[in-house]
C-alpha cells in the first residue's frame, strides 16, 4: 500500500515537473520575442501572431517599428517551432503608414554640408528601412496579412512582401507617397505589380493616391478574400495559417523560396533552380511519411512532421 501511494506521489511530481518545464521552455521562447512597437503571441499549431501595437497613434510607423520588424522577422526565420504567420494590427486600423513626425528627423536634419555624403548617409537609411519590409519576404515561412480599416503608404509596402492578404470589408489602401511629395521607395512600386498584375491600375494608384476599396482590391487580385469584420478576418486567417502549418515544413517553405525566386527570374531560370533545390529535399523524410499517410487513406494532418 506504501509503495503504490509512493509511486502516485512520483508520478504527481513528476507531472508537475513536466508541465513546469514545458511553461517555462514556452516563456523563455516568448521571452525573445518582446519589443516596443510589436506585440507577438505564439499561437497553438506553430504559428506565431504579430500585430503592430500603436493604437493610439494608428499604428503609425516610428523608428521602433522599422528596426523591430527586421529582429522580429529573423527571429521568426530562425524559429524551428513556427512554421506560419499572421501579421495585422491593433485597434481601429490596420496602420496609418509611416509616422512623419518620428522619422522626419532622419531625412530633414543632415549634418553635413557636402551634397554628395548627404546623399551617400539618406541612400544608406533608404536601404534600411527597405529592410524592414524585404525580411518579410526572406522570411521561409508563409506570411499572412490580415488587414482592417486603413492600410495607408508603408502599410501597403508591408502587405506586398507578404504571401497571402485577407481584408475587411471596410478596408482601403493607399499608396500616399505623391501626396507626401516623394515617390515610394521602400517596396510597393516593385512588388505591387507583380502582385496585382495590371500596370496601368499600378500606375493610376501611385499617382494619384486614390483610395482601393476593399471590392476592388479583391477584383484585382491584392486581397483573395474579404470578409465581414476583423473577428471573422483573424479567424479565417488563424485557419488558414493553422492548413499551412500542417503540412510539412521541407515541402512549404521550399515552395516559399521557389515562387519568390519565380517571382523575379526567368521559367527556365526558375526550372534549373527548383531542379538544383529538389535533389536534396526530395531525401525527405517528410515525402516519406506524407506518401505512408496517401496510402492509408490519412490527412497531411494526421502526420507528425520534424522541426525545420
Amino acid at each position: 500500500m506504501a509503495l503504490t501511494v509512493l509511486r502516485g506521489l512520483m508520478k504527481r511530481d513528476f507531472s508537475r515537473a513536466a508541465i513546469g518545464l514545458r511553461k517555462m521552455a514556452s516563456e523563455a521562447e516568448s521571452s525573445k520575442y518582446q519589443y516596443e512597437s510589436l506585440k507577438v503571441a505564439l499561437v497553438p499549431n506553430h504559428i506565431i501572431h504579430v500585430e503592430i501595437n500603436r493604437p493610439e497613434k494608428r499604428n503609425a510607423m516610428n523608428k521602433a517599428f522599422w528596426r523591430e520588424m527586421v529582429l522580429c522577422f529573423q527571429a521568426i526565420s530562425e524559429d524551428a517551432s513556427c512554421r506560419a504567420v499572421v501579421i495585422s494590427g491593433a485597434g481601429k486600423m490596420f496602420t496609418s503608414g509611416i509616422d512623419l513626425f518620428d522619422l522626419g528627423s532622419d531625412f530633414l536634419q543632415q549634418q553635413e554640408d557636402d551634397p554628395a555624403r548627404i546623399a551617400w548617409n539618406i541612400r544608406k537609411k533608404i536601404s534600411d528601412y527597405q529592410e524592414t519590409f524585404s525580411v518579410i519576404e526572406k522570411c521561409t515561412k508563409p506570411v499572412i496579412a490580415a488587414v482592417h480599416s486603413a492600410c495607408i503608404g508603408g502599410g501597403v509596402d508591408l502587405i506586398s512582401a507578404c504571401d497571402i492578404r485577407y481584408c475587411t470589408q471596410d478596408a482601403w489602401f493607399q499608396v500616399k507617397e505623391v501626396d507626401l511629395g516623394l515617390a515610394a521607395d521602400v517596396g510597393t512600386l516593385q512588388r505591387l505589380p507583380k502582385v496585382i498584375g495590371s500596370r496601368s491600375l499600378v500606375n493610376e494608384l501611385a499617382f494619384t493616391a486614390r483610395k482601393m476599396m476593399s471590392e476592388e482590391a479583391k477584383t484585382c487580385g491584392l486581397v483573395s478574400r474579404v470578409f465581414p469584420d476583423k473577428a471573422s478576418l483573424l479567424s479565417a486567417a488563424f485557419e488558414l495559417a493553422s492548413e499551412i502549418a500542417s503540412k510539412s515544413p521541407v515541402a512549404v517553405q521550399g515552395t516559399k523560396v521557389n515562387l519568390v525566386y519565380a517571382r523575379d527570374h526567368s521559367v527556365q531560370e526558375s526550372l534549373d533552380f527548383m531542379a538544383t533545390w529538389n535533389m536534396s529535399m526530395l531525401q525527405s523524410q517528410d515525402l516519406l511519411k506524407s506518401a505512408q499517410a496517401a496510402m492509408e487513406k490519412k490527412t497531411p494532418k494526421d502526420v507528425v512532421f520534424s522541426k525545420l
